[in-house]
């Protein structure tokens, strides 16, 4: 095709991401080594980690289990015999010359994830197909910083090398960065929600690969794709969107101008918002993938999918409905209120207690969350109980502390526990329900505004509001809003 005809033409995105989840084991995939975060570097290691000649590798039960779980949480076929096979290449990071993983034969196939993209305030659902999620073992870490007199220095970490991971790989069904980051942050909420991974970003136990290709506008739903690039090592949901943008602005300039795009391995310059090549991309005939011949097959059994199927938690996508159902709440505060398990148990176990569910959205909504973003924490981290945060919006309800009062004090119980009742009796917070002290601070705001009553009567409401302002200063907040407004327009009424 010319160039004129390929500029005449738009394109459409095709996006297929690789997510590598490290599982929540205590030992490594195939030796005793304890998994750890943090340690110094070449701590947890040993002749299996190392490759040292003799050396045999032994399959982490538990990791198998874990991997079992996520295929059934995601749809997929559970395969009663699957194959670890060795995928061969040289790099620091692999100290075998070789990763041992699965290729023709994954523990799980043909899966599926349901999304939802939000566009303009308008939700649109799309199911993503999931093509394997394959068990393997991770590399080590390469560590790149400048040396003695600038020389360029590579250090390297083997404590990473041979933590148990999954593979998820999806089919090439999205079709735009929005897609993809909606993608990983819902497969980012199931694996959570099962237990499989911690899945914590900053410490690389949930990763991403993006590959990207472009193809005619009139192709599209056909078989046929574009050439795909790769970008490597993706570790958060904005530069994943951010990079699949850009990789998709430079394939497009390259089109438009008559070029052909080279199927490569990428980087992303989070700084630059550039992707980059780093080596021209292998297929996989070049790994050479052939049975480990130390590792017998997985074999997991029907009783053993079922029982680990019968230990499923409730997945996102349920539990959002049902609250939808159960309790009446928006579907916008039923998607907030599920983003994390631990937020939407603690949201039950409150409502229990209280008996509201809508207040308790309300007040974790607006105060909880804004209390946690402040303070750059998780609920996990905090001194305040379901039981302790519904007591305190009782007495806000029951007229014995006003909002403010109870937004004054939720930072100490949520930081350092304690009782509401407690705090508000030692701090003095408790509502002023002396009718001398209310009538006694509306006359004297009314005084210090003489017009104030004939523009109420004519219609000005926000003077009342102002008014209701001024009483509360006088009361240090102390007042019951409701009394105070009750005390105004009565004085009006004079």
């Amino acid at each position: 095709m010319t160039r004129s005809n390929v500029a005449a033409n738009a394109f459409e995105v095709v996006i297929g991401l690789e997510v590598h989840v490290h599982l929540k084991t205590e030992s490594k995939m195939f030796c005793s080594c304890a998994v750890c975060y943090g340690e110094s570097p070449n701590t947890r290691t040993c002749p299996t980690c190392l490759a040292l000649p003799g050396a045999l590798p032994v399959m982490n039960a538990h990791a198998v289990e874990l991997a079992v779980r996520a295929g059934l949480a995601l749809g997929c076929e559970v395969r009663e015999r699957s194959v670890m096979a060795r995928k061969n290449y040289f790099y620091p990071d692999l100290p075998k010359g070789y990763q041992i993983s699965q290729y023709d034969q994954p523990l799980n196939a043909r899966g599926f994830l349901e999304i939802s993209v939000e566009d303009e305030g308008v939700w649109t659902t799309k199911k993503v197909g999931i093509t394997r999620i394959h068990l393997e073992e991770d590399a080590g870490k390469s560590i790149h910083e400048d040396g003695v007199a600038g020389a360029d220095v590579s250090h390297m970490d083997l404590n990473r090398s041979g933590v148990p991971l999954i593979e998820i790989v999806s089919e090439p069904d999205l079709r735009s960065a929005k897609e993809a980051g909606a993608y990983l942050r819902a497969l980012h909420d199931v694996i959570c929600y099962i237990g499989v991974s911690d899945a914590d970003m900053e410490k690389g136990q949930f990763r991403c690969d993006a590959n990207v290709s472009l193809r005619l506008l009139e192709k599209a739903g056909s078989d046929e794709f574009g050439t795909r690039t790769e970008i490597k090592n993706l570790n958060s949901f904005r530069f994943v969107e951010e990079a699949i943008q850009a990789e998709v602005k430079r394939q497009k300039k390259i089109l438009e101008q008559g070029g052909a795009i080279v199927q490569a391995t990428l980087a992303f310059d989070r700084h630059a918002k550039q992707t980059r090549v780093l080596r021209i991309k292998e297929n996989a005939h070049d790994y050479r993938y052939f049975p480990d011949p130390d590792l017998l097959p997985v074999a997991v059994d029907t009783m053993q999918i079922a029982r680990i199927r019968a230990a499923l938690p409730e997945l996102p996508t349920q539990k959002r409905e049902r609250f939808q159902t159960q309790y009446g709440l928006s579907e916008y505060d039923a998607r907030l209120l599920t983003a994390s398990r631990e937020l939407a148990d603690f949201f039950e176990a409150a409502t229990k207690e209280h008996g509201k569910a809508k207040s308790v959205a309300n007040w974790i909504l607006r105060d909880l969350l804004k209390l946690l973003k402040q303070h750059e924490t998780d609920l996990v981290n905090l001194a305040l109980s379901a039981a302790t945060f519904a007591r305190l919006i009782q007495l806000v309800e029951a007229g014995k502390i006003t909002p403010k009062s109870a937004q004054e004090i939720l930072p100490e119980l949520a930081m350092r526990g304690g009782e509401p009742e407690t705090l508000v009796a030692a701090r003095g917070l408790e509502v002023v329900q002396d009718t001398g002290v209310l009538e006694s601070a509306a006359a004297e705001v009314i005084a210090a505004n003489p017009d104030a009553k004939e523009r109420y009567l004519a219609g000005e409401e926000k003077v009342l509001n102002f008014l209701m302002g001024q009483v509360m200063k006088r009361t240090q907040g102390k007042a019951s809003p409701a009394q105070v407004r009750e005390f105004l327009i009565q004085k009006f009424k004079e």
